[in-house]
């Protein structure tokens, strides 16, 4: 997934991170200067569903305009996985034999 709030403010008028931490503040979400500068720089590794509805209802968009799918990083990935990952490896899957009767103990009688 792309993060993309930085263009989305853009596109709604919003240059700076500090008038759109107003504006998220203004609608009931405090976000401090810290995790605002994170969002509006990087890819946050996780948002608060409610965080996203209360963005989405400041910039007047859908969650689908925030977050961008990446189909291509997925089939690569998918990709890579089946002809043994990125440096030539079998993935881990390829190799698993299960272990049947061995090195397992008896039930309780």
């Amino acid at each position: 997934m792309k993060w993309n709030l930085r263009m989305a403010a853009a596109e709604r008028g919003i240059w700076k991170s500090t008038e759109l931490r107003r504006l998220l503040a203004e609608a009931g979400l405090e976000i401090s200067a810290g995790k605002m500068s994170g969002l509006w720089t990087g890819t946050p590794t996780t948002i608060r569903l409610e965080d996203l509805d209360v963005m989405c209802a400041v910039l007047d968009c859908d969650p689908s305009t925030l977050l961008i799918r990446e189909p291509e990083k997925v089939a690569s990935r998918k990709h890579e996985k089946a002809v043994g990952g990125e440096h030539g490896q079998p993935s881990p899957a390829a190799g698993v034999q299960p272990r049947l009767g061995r090195n397992r103990t008896r039930p309780p009688r």
